[in-house]
C-alpha cells in the first residue's frame, strides 16, 4: 500500500471527509459509553443539554472556551512557522502572574497610578511575561537547533514550581486563611460580564476579535506570508531570502504573548487572583483545538467552543448516568485523530503497491 497526492479535490470529498471523522467518533465513544453500561442515546442527549441546551450550559461554554481561545490561537499561529509551542501552559501561568504582580500588589490596589493605565500595563505585562518565555526556545532552536517541544515541555514545569513558590511567599494573600493563592485584583480592574448573571464576561469578545485579527495577518501581511512561507519549507523560504530566524523570534514573541493574555484573562475575568490549579490543562488543550482548527484562526474559535462544550457537557452527564468525565477527553482526543485521518485522505488517495 502507497499513499498517492491527488491532483484535484473532489467537492464531495471536502464535504464527506470530515462528516466521516464525526461518525468515526461518534462510534468510537459510543462503545465505551456502552462499556460504562449507560444508554448511549440518553448519555449524548446528556452531553449535548450540559454543553449546549440551556442558557447556563452555553454560558458555562463560552467562558471555558475565552482561554482556550487564546491558546489555540497560540499554538496555531507558532506551528504554521514549525515552531512547536508545548510551553502555553507555563506561559499562561507566567501571564496571570505578571498580570497580578502589576495589578493586584501593594495590599491589592495595584500601582498608585489610574486604574484606566493599570490595565493596560497588566495585560502588556501578561503578553511579555508569556513572549519572553517563548523567547529563549525560539532562539535556542533558530541559533543552535535546538528542539523547541523538549524546551517548551520543560519550562511548563519550571514555570508551575516558581508560580508555586510566589504563591506561598512574596504574592501570597494574607486574607486566604493558609491557601496558596495570590492577592485579589481591585474591582476596577475586573473585566466586566457581557450577560447578567454569569460568568462570561469581555475577554470572549477580545479572543474572537485576536481570532480575525491573526486570519488576517496570515492571509493578507508579509509576515504571514513569510511565516507561511517558513512553514511550508524553511530551506526554500531561506534560498528565497526571507528572514527565518527572524520570523521564528517574530512567532515566538506572538504566540507567548497570546498564552499569556490567555492567564491575564482568567484572572481578571473569572478567578481574580492566580491558584495552582486555575488551569486544567488550557495550554495542552490549545494544541489539540489548533490541529481540529487545521491552524485556521478563524476555525480555532469553533474547534474552542466545540471542546469547550464536550468539558462542561461531559460534567452533567457524568452525574446523571455516571459516565466518567474522562468520556469528554476521549471524544476530544478521538476527533482529532479522525479529522487528522479524513484530511490526509482528502489530499492524498490509498494505491496498492
Amino acid at each position: 500500500m502507497r499513499l498517492e497526492r491527488r491532483t484535484e479535490v473532489p467537492r464531495v470529498l471536502l464535504v464527506a471527509a470530515p462528516l466521516a471523522a464525526v461518525a468515526f467518533t461518534l462510534l468510537v465513544t459510543s462503545l465505551l459509553v456502552a462499556w460504562a453500561g449507560a444508554p448511549v442515546g440518553r448519555a449524548y442527549a446528556l452531553l449535548l443539554e450540559g454543553g449546549f441546551g440551556s442558557r447556563f450550559a452555553i454560558t458555562e461554554t463560552l467562558t471555558r472556551a475565552t482561554p482556550l481561545i487564546f491558546t489555540g490561537l497560540a499554538a496555531a499561529v507558532a506551528f504554521r512557522a514549525r515552531l512547536f509551542n508545548i510551553g502555553a501552559e507555563g506561559q499562561l501561568y507566567a501571564g496571570a502572574l505578571a498580570a497580578v504582580a502589576v495589578g493586584g500588589l501593594h495590599d491589592g490596589v495595584g500601582y498608585e497610578i489610574a486604574p484606566a493605565l493599570l490595565f493596560v500595563l497588566m495585560f502588556a505585562a501578561a503578553a511579555l511575561a508569556g513572549a519572553l518565555l517563548l523567547l529563549g526556545p525560539a532562539l535556542l532552536k533558530s541559533r543552535f537547533g535546538v528542539d523547541e517541544v523538549v524546551t517548551t515541555l520543560l519550562l511548563n514545569f519550571i514555570v508551575l514550581l516558581f508560580v508555586s513558590a510566589m504563591l506561598d511567599g512574596t504574592m501570597k494573600d494574607p486574607m486566604a486563611m493558609g491557601w496558596p493563592q495570590s492577592v485579589a485584583l481591585q474591582d476596577a480592574l475586573q473585566l466586566d460580564k457581557l450577560l447578567e448573571r454569569s460568568r462570561v464576561h469581555t475577554g470572549l469578545v477580545a479572543a474572537v476579535v485576536l481570532a480575525v485579527a491573526l486570519w488576517a495577518l496570515l492571509k493578507y501581511t508579509t509576515l504571514g506570508f513569510q511565516i507561511r512561507a517558513v512553514g511550508a519549507n524553511p530551506r526554500a523560504a531561506r534560498f528565497a531570502g526571507m528572514p527565518v530566524g527572524w520570523t521564528t523570534v517574530k512567532v515566538a514573541l506572538l504566540s507567548g504573548a497570546l498564552a499569556g493574555l490567555a492567564g491575564a484573562v482568567e484572572v481578571a475575568g473569572r478567578t481574580g487572583y492566580v491558584t495552582l490549579d486555575m488551569s486544567p490543562g488550557y495550554g495542552y488543550s490549545g494544541i489539540v483545538i489548533a490541529m481540529l482548527a487545521m491552524l485556521n484562526p478563524l476555525a480555532v474559535v469553533a474547534a474552542a467552543v466545540f471542546v469547550a462544550g464536550m468539558l462542561v457537557g461531559a460534567d452533567s452527564m457524568s452525574r446523571a448516568v455516571a459516565v466518567p468525565t474522562y468520556i469528554a477527553d476521549v471524544i476530544v482526543a478521538v476527533s482529532l485523530i479522525s479529522v487528522l485521518v479524513a484530511t490526509m485522505l482528502t489530499q492524498y488517495r490509498v494505491r496498492r503497491a
